[in-house]
């Protein structure tokens, strides 16, 4: 019986992960597959591989992505850098992967040259290609950039970089071999290939750290817009359940084994509008701790690796008595839970439980009951698809959540100051002074229930609030190392940005600290400044507001804070922050996406420095000064 080249078995694996129903578009199956040994080629396999093909190709259906008519130009799928979602549980590639494994340790046996290299410097999942110092070795993946004219000006602005070896050198040391924990919560940026040496100077998170030991996790949920299945099936070990919270192509609320041991679990979108946004994590650890994490980034290598996201994780310990039920509860475990049941993960926990896994989390209930979040200081921010009636509700989600977050951390402005805000994120929404005004409301911590009752044509003249939008100009995109290549996860249309009323008066370049690289974190951050009011008059004013306001309790200003901000999902829109309507008395907001985020207090000006990624303060749109768009890019448009 004649052999198989690799060519054929990376064809049969990619279509045994080829999913006719994903919702992205199919990746390149040679950057997900290892190249495989002949000598795990035995005549079973072979037969069994033939008819993986023969299936495979007779059944098998690319899709590009569906876009919804009614989804927001904002919010529709990524660009070419999606991955394909995998074939629901495939036997064959389990045991092609274990056969993997098992080969991968005979090569080190046979050259202990590749051992000895892969001791002293561990590799990074985040990088396309490495350099090491003292040794002839040098691994080179596939480049993102599939573009020749892309290709070559990434090469003619790389050639300026210093070798990855210094950029090993210069970046701080996080014990990669050293399990890191963070009792107290931690916000970082991630790791960047891209990023100039010199000026990434802080501790920084890879997934790969964040998701260790990998052979001590029990279990996981893990959320985000866009997921890489196979590439994220590799951060667990294969007998680890997994829920996986993501978008459904139609909107549906659905449930689907997808991968050996994964569940994935799409909520329900009104009409198929919006997007399920979120970005978390929930890591169970055999040892009983319990690590959360809220992002910015997809569960895909471009967002680790070739753009900067940032990251909260704090770990929870396990309670050594469990905590009763508290329905009344509104704390960061109980708005967890409620999270948890909107966007269908219970259903999936029965799922796994019914397939005999003894999970460490049985009832969702459980979150707040047998792990311990006292030490947690972070407010929880979600905003949940849908209508939401009356203040009860309209308070636990979209901007009146932030409102209320503020609140109840007293990071409200003092008297005599006001606040000013600078929102960073990657897309662009459709502004009105309304709905500007409406925002810094609930982020100044003050009640719209007297904003409500004031009649539409008198708030919509109002003048725009002090808000910064910060969004990379045309210009910063092609500056960058991946130049206008590396830019198809920014949005904004030219039919926004053109139109008579947009402010484009607030733009504000947005430019990393770390070089040349763009950035996908969405943060809103809030300092004070000297009102233009005399501080009597400011006091007065908020003082009235406080007393006439008998929909929260609103405790006087911190003084121990020079302001804060907003980490998540959100970007800065009305599709993910929510509008208002109705009346004082019986409020109404619509949430078109699913999202979710942290606020903190910031201590200082070096907490705050230290927390915020981009450079400060932002420089204004000038001149033929422009946002970039995408769709307008050669290197991005559609053939």
């Amino acid at each position: 019986m004649e052999g198989f080249d690799d060519a054929e078995i990376a064809r049969a694996i990619a279509l045994s992960l080829q999913d006719e129903q994903a919702p992205a578009p199919v990746v390149q199956p040679q950057a997900e597959i290892p190249e495989l040994g002949d000598e795990d080629e035995d005549p079973e396999f072979k037969a069994q591989l033939r008819r993986a093909i023969a299936e495979s190709e007779a059944t098998m259906v690319v899709r590009q992505p569906a876009v919804n008519q009614h989804t927001a130009p904002d919010e529709r799928p990524y660009p070419p850098m999606q991955a394909a979602v995998p074939h629901s549980g495939s036997p064959f590639l389990m045991d092609r992967a274990e056969m993997e494994r098992q080969r991968l340790e005979r090569q080190k046996r046979k050259r202990p040259d590749i051992a000895r290299v892969e001791n002293i410097i561990p590799k990074r999942e985040e990088d396309d290609d490495m350099i090491i110092d003292g040794d002839a070795v040098r691994e080179t993946k596939r480049q993102h950039v599939s573009s020749p004219a892309a290709t070559a000006r990434t090469n003619a602005s790389s050639s300026s970089q210093p070798p990855r070896s210094a950029i090993a050198r210069s970046q701080p040391q996080t014990h990669r071999n050293k399990e890191e924990l963070f009792y107290d919560g931690e916000i970082r940026q991630t790791a960047n290939k891209y990023v100039d040496p010199p000026k990434d100077t802080h501790p920084v998170f890879r997934l790969s750290e964040i998701l260790s030991p990998k052979d001590d996790i029990a279990f996981a949920i893990i959320s985000a817009y866009v997921i890489n299945f196979p590439w994220m099936y590799t951060f667990f070990e294969p007998k680890t359940p997994v829920i996986v919270v993501t978008q459904d192509m139609h909107g549906q609320e659905t449930i689907k084994e997808v991968l050996p041991e994964w569940i994935k679990t799409t909520p329900f979108l009104r009409g198929g509008h919006g997007c399920m946004h979120m970005k978390f994590m929930l890591i169970f650890y055999k040892t009983g701790r319990l690590r959360v994490v809220v992002s910015t980034a997809n569960l895909i290598e471009h967002d680790w690796r070739d753009i900067e996201n940032s990251v909260w994780v704090q770990d929870i310990p396990a309670r050594a008595n469990p905590l009763a039920h508290d329905p009344k509860a509104d704390d960061f475990p109980s708005i967890m839970v409620r999270i948890l049941r909107s966007v269908n993960v219970a259903p999936a926990l029965i799922t796994l439980m019914r397939n005999g896994h003894n999970l460490p989390l049985r009832r969702l209930e459980e979150l707040r009951e047998k792990w311990d979040f006292s030490r947690v200081t972070v407010k929880l921010v979600p905003s949940l698809s849908g209508k939401h009636e009356g203040w009860a509700s309209v308070l636990k989600n979209g901007h009146t959540a932030l409102m209320k977050a503020i609140i109840d951390l007293k990071i409200r402005a003092p008297p005599g100051q006001e606040l000013v805000l600078e929102c960073q994120g990657s897309s662009i929404g459709t502004y009105t002074t309304q709905w500007m005004n409406e925002f810094y409301i609930c982020a100044q911590g003050e009640s719209p229930k007297t904003w409500l009752d004031k009649t539409r044509a008198s708030r919509a003249k109002l003048p725009y609030p002090p808000i910064k939008i910060l969004f990379p100009t045309k210009y910063t995109v092609r500056n960058t190392v991946l130049g206008e290549a590396g830019g198809g996860t920014m949005f904004c249309r030219r039919t926004q940005w053109e139109a008579a009323k947009f402010p484009r008066e607030l733009f504000y370049d947005s430019k990393s600290k770390r070089g040349r690289v763009l950035m996908h974190s969405k943060m809103v951050l809030g300092t004070f400044r000297p009102s233009p009011l005399s501080n009597t008059a400011s006091r007065t004013r908020t003082q009235a507001r406080d007393d006439d306001d008998d929909i929260v309790e609103i405790p006087p200003p911190s003084a121990d804070c020079v302001g804060w901000a907003y980490v998540g999902s959100h970007n800065f829109t009305p599709s993910a922050w929510g509008t208002l309507s109705g009346s004082g008395f019986t409020p109404v907001l619509n949430v078109t996406n699913f999202e979710l985020g942290i606020v903190i207090p910031l201590r200082d000006e070096e907490h705050l420095s230290n927390v915020i990624c981009w450079e400060r303060p932002p420089k204004k749109y000038a001149g033929k000064d422009e946002p970039w768009f995408q769709s307008e890019s050669p290197f991005l448009v559609d053939e």
